[in-house]
């Protein structure tokens, strides 16, 4: 009966050990996935980060041009279709968020 075991248990020890070296391996490779994926988003935040200030920098030009577009709109009523859909009131100032657009 011992010498029916021996190559049984030879066997599954074995697998475990296949077992053991596959899960060593997916699991490094998803630590390196996951390590490369936040050090690009860390760099797409930096990023976003240095956009945003450019962005509340150049405020007052951003709204002096809806002011003209808006000026534009009054004399142009073509085009005011389009300064609604990106919320610019007839005051040039944005009313509100303009909404998200249909798909």
């Amino acid at each position: 009966m011992n010498s029916d075991l021996n190559p049984e248990i030879s066997a599954l020890r074995n697998q475990v050990f296949l077992l053991l070296v596959a899960l060593i391996v997916i699991s490094g490779t998803l630590t390196v996935y996951l390590y490369r994926q936040a050090s690009i988003m860390g760099k797409d935040l930096n990023a976003s980060k240095q956009m945003i200030a450019n962005v509340n920098q150049n405020e007052g030009v951003i709204i002096s041009f809806a002011n003209q577009l808006a000026a534009y709109g009054k004399t142009h009523p073509d085009i005011l279709p389009v300064l609604a859909k990106y919320g610019i009131g007839p005051n040039g100032i944005p009313t509100t968020a303009p909404a998200a657009p249909k798909k």
